[in-house]
């Protein structure tokens, strides 16, 4: 095991590689580099599989890097290498979602509030999962609307036809307007052709295998109005975080889906807009965008529990 000889707490973020989870690890561990004088390492939990005996018993792989202080896992896959971790070094731990292991629990958990998080000392219960999205810092003068599309999902009913036809409104409607338009990967084929087809000329359509990561925050960041399909529950937030004024395209809901419920309290909070409100939301000043930067307020948290850990 490598050693520094610094006091500089090391910072382990362990990751599955799955893109929304390394999102949420990258929002964390950015803010927390830009607060404190803390040393970010990420950990490839597939590099380094463990049993679930062995992380019972403390047995972890060789990883060759410092000894870490915090370590931070997002998705459940990363769970059997942080107890592991947790049985090897004397390290705070931290999970961003509910644990899936029953004992023994990681010291701190980020959890968000659609998931019903408990409320304990040990758990920030956060608006949406964190994001690696920073808000702007001036309003966006020019007229430049930005268009989120995700795909079937368990909380929504997916409608193509009906997605299809609120773009083209938005298009028609506000022709002065410069919209771009991207997919995801759980955009059905047959409406990503559709899109790609589209001959609306202020309109311009980018295919999600054609954005790197940095697209999404960089666009946000000269858009002066958002909309998302409600399926899209990362995207909302992060153009949210973004300070993007955010509308939400009209998709029927599941009942008793704790994320439509969560998107519904935005709606009452006047935080998103329906898409029956689109008037409002596109004649908004420029400044009226929302302030919610959870990973910046996630960092700040860990690092006074860590500074009490310790």
């Amino acid at each position: 095991m490598a050693t520094v000889a610094t006091s500089t707490p090391v910072v382990w973020l362990l990751t599955d590689n799955k893109p929304g989870h390394k999102n949420q690890l990258r929002g964390l561990g950015d803010r927390l580099s830009a607060r404190a004088d803390v040393h970010v390492l990420w950990i490839d939990a597939q590099r380094h599989p463990v049993s679930w005996i062995q992380a019972v018993l403390g047995l972890v792989p060789d990883i060759q890097q410092p000894s870490p202080d915090i370590i931070v896992a997002a998705g459940s896959q990363t769970q059997r290498l942080l107890l592991a971790c947790r049985k090897r070094y004397n390290a705070v731990t931290v999970v961003l979602m509910r644990p899936v292991l029953p004992l023994p629990q990681p010291d701190l958990a980020i959890i968000p509030a659609h998931d019903n998080p408990p409320e304990r000392p040990n758990v920030l219960i956060t608006r949406g999962v964190l994001n690696a999205v920073t808000p702007r810092s001036q309003a966006v003068e020019q007229r430049n609307g930005l268009l989120l599309l995700g795909g079937p999902s368990e909380h929504y009913d997916w409608d193509s036809d009906a997605i299809l036809h609120q773009v083209n409104t938005l298009a028609e409607e506000y022709p002065q307007w410069h919209w771009k338009l991207t997919s995801s990967r759980r955009t059905p084929a047959p409406l990503l052709n559709t899109l790609a087809s589209l001959r609306q000329e202020n309109l311009t359509f980018y295919h999600h295998r054609d954005t790197g990561p940095e697209w999404l925050p960089e666009t946000l960041s000269v858009s002066r109005a958002a909309w998302v399909s409600p399926d899209s529950v990362s995207m909302v937030y992060e153009a949210l975080t973004a300070g993007t004024p955010t509308g939400l395209l009209n998709l029927a809901a599941r009942s008793g889906s704790r994320v439509v419920k969560g998107l519904e309290s935005l709606k009452t909070e006047g935080l998103v807009t329906g898409w029956g409100d689109r008037e409002r939301l596109m004649n908004a000043r420029p400044d009226q965008g929302p302030q919610l930067w959870e990973a910046d307020r996630a960092a700040d948290w860990l690092l006074i529990k860590y500074r009490e850990l310790r």
